[in-house]
């Protein structure tokens, strides 16, 4: 027997959440359930200062928890945008004035989709630098035991690690991310000027059989309840702003054919025919 099949037989089984199963509710009851609430994430953030611990939030805000690793597996994730008042970056007491829970739409100023924002173009940054929305992915990762995930931030420095590791480690191999137990550690980096930390990934190993079913069960229903809370905050959102978010439209430069009008990246004759 290999080393890897030991360590297979000899590993601690992973405690999932208890499933209902049999008794699904509809996503309007669940709506109705969640309406001014929120999940009780724990919320982890990659440290600063090239630090090589996570921080994690207990019973006890002034005896924080530090752990060099954080195992467990990816039950979802998404894209977030956000943005700051210049200079306000780093100011945990200061909330954006944008804010995009999925990465595409932003609420607040300026607002509209992210794709065509200026703030979300190279550049943009202080100096000429980066970007003025900071890009990041949110990851829900459950550990053994636990009944709810943590939330981890990544910030832009650790998209690129995460990426390639999804692709390395599980699409390649067709495979779900919930699939597996995974390890995230951190490793220090410098940019000339300031240390920072990035986050690292490893596959532990892969769950198999009803262990699989399980945990992949429990993440088709947390994604599900994840994307009603995104509608909903974005529901709040437009609601507290008392109109609709006006979506920013590049500006467009019309061609030189006097008497022609054009639509999308068609041409109409005005003369001949119909206007849409």
């Amino acid at each position: 027997m290999n080393t890897q099949n030991t360590a297979m037989m000899e590993r601690t089984p992973f405690l999932l959440p208890d499933l209902v199963t049999g008794s699904e509710f509809s996503q309007d009851e669940l709506a109705e359930d969640l309406d001014g609430l929120s999940l009780g994430f724990r919320r982890v953030k990659i440290p600063s200062g090239g630090m090589l611990v996570f921080e994690m939030p207990g019973d006890n805000p002034d005896n924080p928890e530090y752990v060099p690793t954080l195992e467990g597996v990816i039950v979802c994730s998404h894209n977030s945008n956000a943005c700051w008042p210049e200079g306000k970056e780093y100011d945990e007491n200061t909330p954006p004035q944008c804010q995009s829970v999925d990465g595409k739409l932003g609420f607040g100023a300026p607002g509209g989709l992210c794709a065509n924002c200026g703030y979300n173009t190279f550049g943009s940054g202080p100096n000429g630098k980066g970007k003025l929305c900071k890009n990041m992915r949110v990851i829900y990762l459950l550990r053994s035991g636990d009944f709810m995930p943590i939330q981890l931030s990544l910030p832009p420095t650790s998209i690129r690690p995460y990426t390639d590791f999804v692709n390395t480690a599980f699409l390649a191999r067709r495979r779900g991310v919930c699939g597996s137990v995974v390890q995230i550690g951190l490793k220090k980096m410098n940019n000339g000027k300031d240390d920072y930390s990035v986050a690292t990934f490893r596959k532990l190993y892969d769950f198999t059989g009803e262990e699989l079913a399980q945990v992949r069960a429990y993440a088709n229903s947390f994604k599900e309840q994840v994307k009603m809370i995104q509608d909903q905050r974005m529901a709040d959102w437009e609601s507290n702003t008392g109109s609709d978010i006006e979506v920013a439209q590049p500006a467009r430069t019309m061609p030189d054919n006097t008497g022609h009008f054009a639509v999308g990246s068609g041409v109409v004759n005005g003369e001949r025919e119909e206007l849409p």
